[in-house]
């Protein structure tokens, strides 16, 4: 058995949303504040069956106005209730624990569904409590002469359910039918789930509690603290000190010491015998690796710990295996104290599960919420890709029972070991007051996409990054030479996106068209800053493979950016009749061959505005006609690639002998004229000579104030600030044209 899908109704920023988990590990993602904790709080408050820890703040933002105008006697308006769906996948050994959720006899299948629901246990008569608190309040307002309006409680419904919530609302559970629901877990048509009533059997809380077991490991780990705050704390603290202090002055009690070190051998005994397949279980982690020392448990067995009982038994670490010294606790690192605090808690957890023997619960679910903090990178992908081995279970349990665990993380090295099937990527939705988030599962997109673009996307993201999944937008950029610019132009064009999260993705033009399918599935807003690429125009007649083809001339053998058809030949975008190698342009947007459909190609089409099908919002940004200006001469010109616009809006400041190590230099140029200056930069920049990440570094010396980044990217930059920050960017240079993203804010 397992838990299949988890449907989570009008709970916080989770208005509406539907949860896949895998059988084994799912992993949540998302931006922070996008509701994957939220998941775990929901799942322990229904579990718990408490209806006093809920508050009214747990229900959704957007139905804050349906409570105060039911409250009003609004009609056609529904008190709303928070609901969690939860379907179990079956077998046919599992039918005897869920016989109280089978729908009919006639059911068939492998998915038994509950539902429980946190409603009004009396909503009409609430409204009428409600009223008559408010009218009583205000009469007592009038009678103290208080202007009633201003009376401070209850005002609306949601005032008084903010008091009485507890005693107003309560927990229902219900039995549901899979054959009622759609693919996507949805009712269809008029369903009324069967309520199971405390009185024909068990309650739906014994019903939930006897499949399913929760626990929680929680990210606020405070490792380096001491547990405090308690006065019978501070009492033991007081008490050591003062024994230490007068057994200085009383001198040692050899009696006492001897009798203390039996005592502490025979514990450390005892320890070594308790704790043997814990240290092993780590072990099996990586740790304590190949020079790291080894840890032991040792007691601390002497008058003035045993004063402080919380430190009676402490960690030590083998600086060797022959028995010799040992350091405390204290003198490790915050990342393995991390781990074994992560791996002790989960085998005592699991430990517990698998104690209770008569009745134990099919199904144990794991939150572990950022298992990253203090973990260098090996480390997490270690403790992934070993944290199922460590709650195994034997074959003879495994037919009967298992484990599932979650993971939330904001760790892309916890994302490169797992791959993409495990995630589960919480998008916000910003829709004024009402912050929602839907979850997508990714395996599903895997699933659907065609191999070669699925195997491409995760192997790159693997060689690269993956912190994709975690931007409020992404830019995607040509190569290594954008990939290092590009945080420089922000700083100097758009200063106000360095305070949002954005991720820079280096893709290439010859297989950035590949990423859109992701980038739509995920909905991130997108800025693709990309190059003209111009050929000659035999490359309009290259196989639909063009994009594989070999570099052109000249350019940096690591750098796919011009990866272009062996048809044509790299030329100057002037030139009559060129086109674009530049798969992206073709592929994706604007969806155009020719340089001059290009050039003269709209911000319209330049962007892909969000769908029903796509709520991405993407706009590409390449070279566009500048004025040139050198000495007397202007002109209006092209560049074709980043280097070579570059070298045309800084001309003057490029051909300066203080910047010989750009390469951008031609000598004598004074002796030049603009057009044959301009024609021998572009054979420079093509030329075997020169190398792009050379040019980019050497750029990052210079002071930033000295040159001007490309009007092409600043009008990327200008539209992605934009849209991801609208009020910031009101002024930029064409935002009066780019399309406005919806604002992300804070959840509920």
């Amino acid at each position: 058995m397992h838990l299949k899908a988890v449907r989570i109704l009008k709970f916080r920023r989770l208005k509406d949303v539907l949860i896949d988990l895998d059988q084994e590990i799912s992993i949540f993602v998302g931006t922070n504040n996008s509701g994957k904790t939220s998941v775990a709080q929901v799942l322990q408050l229904f579990l718990s069956s408490s209806k006093d820890s809920f508050s009214i703040y747990d229900f959704s933002a957007s139905v804050w106005g349906d409570i105060d105008a039911y409250g009003e006697g609004q009609v056609d308006v529904v008190l709303p209730s928070i609901t969690i769906d939860l379907w179990f996948e079956v077998v046919a050994a599992d039918l005897h624990r869920v016989i109280d959720l089978l729908p009919s006899l006639n059911w068939q299948g492998s998915l038994v569904g509950m539902r429980i629901e946190f409603a009004a246990s009396d909503a009409e008569g609430l409204r009428v409590r409600f009223q008559e608190a408010r009218e009583q309040a205000r009469a007592e307002m009038d009678e103290a002469g208080v202007n009633p309006d201003q009376a401070p409680s209850p005002r609306t419904l949601s005032d008084f359910l903010a008091k009485q919530l507890s005693r107003e609302f309560g927990l229902r559970y219900f039995v549901l039918d899979r054959a009622r629901f759609d693919e996507r877990f949805c009712e269809t048509g008029d369903h009324a789930p069967h309520e199971i009533k405390p009185d024909k059997g068990r309650s739906g809380r014994d019903v939930v509690n006897s499949l399913i077991l929760v626990d929680f490991l929680h990210a606020q780990r405070h490792l380096s603290d001491k547990t405090g705050g308690s006065r019978a704390e501070d009492l033991s603290r007081h008490l050591s000190r003062f024994y230490s202090r007068n057994l200085e002055k009383r001198g040692l009690d050899y009696a006492a010491l001897h009798a203390l070190l039996i005592s502490e051998n025979a514990l450390n005994d005892h320890l070594a015998m308790v704790f043997g397949p814990t240290l092993q279980s780590l072990a099996e982690l990586g740790y304590p690796g190949l020079t790291n020392p080894k840890m032991v448990i040792k007691s601390a067995l002497n008058p003035t710990t045993i004063m402080a009982s919380q430190d009676g038994a402490q960690i030590h670490y083998e600086l060797d295996e022959s028995g010799g010294p040992t350091l405390p606790d204290d003198y490790n690192g915050l990342g393995f104290k991390n781990l074994i605090y992560m791996v002790v808690e989960l085998l005592d957890l699991h430990a517990k599960w698998i104690d209770i023997e008569e009745k134990r619960l099919p199904l144990h679910l794991v939150f572990i919420e950022e298992p990253e903090a203090h973990l260098h990178a090996q480390l997490q992908q270690v403790f992934v890709r070993k944290v199922i081995d460590i709650l195994a279970l034997d074959d003879e349990d495994s037919s009967h029972y298992s484990s599932q665990l979650v993971l939330t993380t904001h760790s892309p090295h916890i994302l490169y070991e797992r791959g993409f099937r495990p995630i589960r990527y919480f998008r916000r939705e910003a829709t004024g007051i009402a912050q929602a988030t839907s979850v997508l599962n990714v395996s599903e997109f895997y699933a659907a996409t065609d191999v070669p673009t699925r195997d491409f996307l995760e192997r790159y993201l693997k060689l690269t990054h993956c912190d994709l999944f975690f931007a409020d937008a992404a830019i995607l950029v040509e190569g290594n030479v954008e990939r290092l610019l590009i945080p420089q132009m922000i700083e100097m064009a758009a200063p106000n996106l360095k305070t949002a999260y954005l991720t820079i993705l280096e893709i290439g033009g010859a297989f950035g068209y590949r990423f859109r399918t992701l980038i739509e599935f995920l909905g991130i807003t997108t800025l693709i800053v990309t190059d003209l690429d111009s050929v000659t125009a035999p490359a309009a007649e290259a196989d639909g493979d063009a994009a594989d083809g070999d570099a052109g001339e000249g350019d940096d053998p690591h750098d796919d950016r011009d990866a272009e058809p062996s048809a044509g030949t790299v030329c100057r975008v002037e030139t009559e009749g060129a086109v674009t190698s530049n798969q992206s342009l073709i592929q994706w947007l604007p969806a155009k061959t020719s340089i001059a459909d290009l050039l003269a190609a709209t911000d319209e089409e330049k962007t892909q505005m969000p769908t029903d099908q796509s709520r991405a919002l993407i706009r590409v940004c390449y070279q566009k006609q500048v004025e040139v200006s050198w000495r007397e001469e202007t002109a209006n010109l092209t560049g074709r690639t980043l280097e070579e616009v570059f070298a045309f809006e800084n001309l003057a400041w490029c051909q300066h002998t203080d910047r010989r190590d750009l390469k951008l230099r031609i000598p004598k140029p004074e002796t030049l004229d603009l057009a044959a200056l301009t024609a021998r930069l572009h054979k420079r920049i093509k030329g075997d000579s020169f190398k792009k990440t050379d040019f980019a570094l050497a750029l990052l010396i210079q002071p930033a104030q000295d040159w001007i980044v490309p009007a092409y990217i600043m009008d990327g930059l200008a539209w992605l600030e934009d849209a991801v920050i609208p009020d910031a960017a009101a002024d930029a240079p064409g935002a009066e044209n780019a399309p406005h993203a919806d604002e992300e804010a804070a959840g509920a």
